[in-house]
């Protein structure tokens, strides 16, 4: 059976997968924290679905590694439609009532596990 976790970080992917803006502003959270090559910080749903949209990415899960019951580190093979090689990225994803709230985009796993457990152990010491 699908952890909700699971759940959300799926509909996330198959949101972003297929260009459905509207599936992709209700599948994250209002603000969802981003982190990629050109920044980071919050934003709201349908700039997430402008983000999808304008960047044409795809990114296929190829390994998931659970950090704790809302925090979730999928390493992914991403690409553009202007680079469609796939390139392995990995991402930190925190789900809250069962929509990703953050998506962290890293160069590569260690990096991503590296900030997870960091974001596990904050968390845990509020």
């Amino acid at each position: 059976m699908e952890s909700t976790l699971e759940a959300a970080i799926n509909e996330w992917h198959e949101s972003v997968n297929t260009g459905d803006l509207r599936r992709a502003a209700a599948a994250v959270g209002d603000p969802v924290v981003v982190l990629g090559p050109k920044g980071a910080g919050p934003i709201t749903p349908p700039s997430f679905a402008d983000w999808v949209e304008r960047s044409g990415i795809r990114l296929v899960p190829r390994s998931w590694h659970p950090v704790s019951d809302r925090l979730m580190v999928v390493e992914q093979d991403a690409t553009w439609p202007d680079a469609p090689k796939p390139v392995r990225v990995a991402t930190v994803f925190r789900v809250t009532g069962g929509k990703v709230t953050a998506a962290l985009r890293l160069p590569d796993l260690r990096a991503a596990l590296d900030l997870a457990f960091i974001c596990r152990e904050m968390a845990a010491t509020e």
